[in-house]
């Protein structure tokens, strides 16, 4: 197999667990890999303010793709490297849409979610210092926006029925009863991102390992040498790929990077893995062996 050069993580649903935080062993197999000289990215649909956290407390030192890949930052200078807007004027008809007719729809523009005042609250951190609220989005978006998120059944019908045939990125994803439709620019999107940030630091696809859970993972997983999905990740992303973790609750990435880059007395460790939990699992094939398996198809969502 050949030797991993590079990581790349999704955030909800794999590196973070239910509690939202970094479990201890997670924490300690990336700290491994970095040690071993692997580099370490984080790749969120979450806006810039958590993968900025996250990476901080574990030390990583490229930029964090988040927004869905629609932006890139290097943290640590605090600079934008990469930005892929929705334009303009599609953006600010949807917006006006949404507010003529009551709908939950949130704004992610100059690093803030912003949302019309006493808009539907549908989790938590949208009471959080990522949340700007204002009477009338419209009024203030002045230049393009990262990205839109249609929340609520309701609202994801509708922009569909009036804005479905636009020439945009559209993602849709479900937690529990919860749905929602992230609107990007076309050209924005996970993999994207993390093929250009590989080009920059000269790493070849076929040298990193990408982890995730989401639909939106999907194409990363397809795209990276080896692509793993989450024990706990739907159906179709598990099909997506060749193998298989274990879920965000049971140190999942741990598990992926001891087996697939760690090394263990001068050879990458196959073996069962330190500590609790099982090893990740193959669909096809024997376990965590061979190379991981191309899928073609069309991206979801797109």
């Amino acid at each position: 197999m050949m030797t991993i050069d590079l990581v790349a993580l999704d955030l909800d649903g794999t590196l973070l667990g239910p509690d939202e935080r970094v479990s201890p062993r997670n924490r300690e197999a990336i700290g491994r890999a970095l040690a071993e000289g692997i580099r370490v990215v984080l790749v969120t649909g979450r806006g810039v303010d958590v993968p900025v956290r996250v990476s901080d407390e574990l030390g990583l030192n490229l930029p964090v793709i988040c927004c869905h890949g629609a932006l890139t930052k290097d943290f640590r200078a605090n600079r934008t490297l990469v930005h892929i807007p929705v334009p303009l004027q599609p953006a600010k008809e949807m917006v006006e849409f949404a507010e003529a007719n009551g709908l939950a729809l949130a704004v992610y523009a100059e690093e803030f979610f912003w949302r019309v005042s006493g808009t539907r609250i549908f989790m938590d951190d949208m009471t959080g210092p990522a949340w700007r609220e204002a009477h009338s989005v419209a009024d203030i978006l002045k230049s393009p926006p990262t990205f839109l998120r249609f929340m609520g059944e309701e609202s994801v019908a509708a922009m569909q029925r009036s804005f479905g045939d636009l020439r945009l990125r559209f993602i849709h994803e479900r937690w529990g009863e919860f749905i929602e439709c992230v609107v990007l620019n076309p050209n924005a999107g996970k993999q994207q991102a993390l093929s250009r940030l590989c080009a920059d630091f000269q790493i070849d696809r076929q040298r990193v390992l990408a982890i995730g859970d989401s639909l939106n993972d999907v194409p990363m997983l397809r795209w990276a040498g080896i692509g793993v999905a989450m024990g706990n990740a739907p159906l179709e992303v598990k099909e997506a790929v060749r193998y298989i973790t274990a879920s965000h609750d049971k140190d999942g990435v741990a598990l992926a990077i001891e087996k697939l880059c760690l090394v263990k007395d001068g050879k990458m460790s196959f073996g069962p893995p330190s500590g609790n939990g099982a090893a990740p699992k193959s669909r096809r094939g024997p376990a965590l062996g061979g190379p991981a398996r191309r899928a073609g198809g069309a991206e979801p969502g797109a």
